[in-house]
């Protein structure tokens, strides 16, 4: 029977080094049966402060933990690792590439909530999980769901990350529902998930809120210097290089 492992990490922070100190993760039965986990774990990488400024995480509380590979959750996650289960995350790639670096290789289906948000509901203006928790108004949820599951909601922290991403997961399906009736909405959301978006507007810079194809004819230097200067993710990179074609 298939099974959906919605997880994400809490990290030491964001460089090749760093490793895992936190998990959260729910794991779904066919029938809708809730495995939950919430485990924080050591690591021989020291947190950064830019890291404990967003999850709040500090040396003392990890101090004598186990290490991840000793968690309920990286067992499990041998046991749940095939092809007909599925891997959700919202960012999967930092979330799975940080498990890779503990010697996961993965063979589950992925589900990145962050890029279906980019292509179901293209105009909102930011696809944060947290700026999704509020403008969706996941948070009216979110109280009886924590309740039912004994969860504890805590932004930044990953079970509480978990516990929204399982209710924004739900509209996600809704609205392949609406948009592709007659499809699977999980196979659609895999399929989305491995299909680059077309940004529309920038959402940061000096041309924020500024139509991307209309500053790729104004000021194309513009573009040429972020795709050359800035780290910039995967879909906003696959958008101005897509653009840059057309001018």
């Amino acid at each position: 029977m298939t099974k959906y492992i919605l997880f994400d990490t809490e990290t030491t922070g964001n460089q090749a080094d760093d490793r895992i100190i936190q998990i959260g993760a729910m794991v779904i039965g066919a029938k809708g049966e809730v495995e939950v986990y919430d485990e924080l774990c050591s690591s021989e990488i020291p947190i950064k402060t830019e890291a404990m400024e967003v999850h709040n995480i500090t040396p003392d509380v990890i101090e004598g933990k186990a290490p991840f590979t000793s968690t309920r959750f990286w067992r499990d996650l041998g046991a749940l690792n095939n092809e007909n289960n599925y891997l959700i995350a919202h960012n999967i790639s930092f979330d799975v590439g940080m498990l890779k670096k503990e010697g996961f290789q993965n063979t589950m289906k992925l589900i990145d909530t962050l890029r279906c948000a980019k292509h179901l509901f293209p105009d909102e203006s930011y696809h944060r999980l947290q700026y999704l928790r509020y403008s969706l108004e996941l948070y009216k949820k979110e109280q009886a769901e924590a309740i039912k599951h004994n969860i504890t909601i805590k932004a930044h922290d990953a079970i509480g990350d978990v516990l929204v991403m399982k209710l924004f997961l739900s509209e996600l399906v809704a609205k392949v529902k609406e948009q592709y009736p007659g499809t699977n909405p999980m196979l659609k959301l895999e399929e989305l998930s491995n299909t680059p978006v077309m940004m529309k507007s920038f959402k940061f810079g000096k041309y924020k809120g500024e139509q991307i194809e209309d500053i790729a004819h104004s000021d194309v230097r513009y573009i040429k210097w972020m795709l050359k200067s800035l780290e910039l993710d995967e879909d906003l990179k696959y958008t101005l290089e897509r653009v840059l074609e057309n001018v």
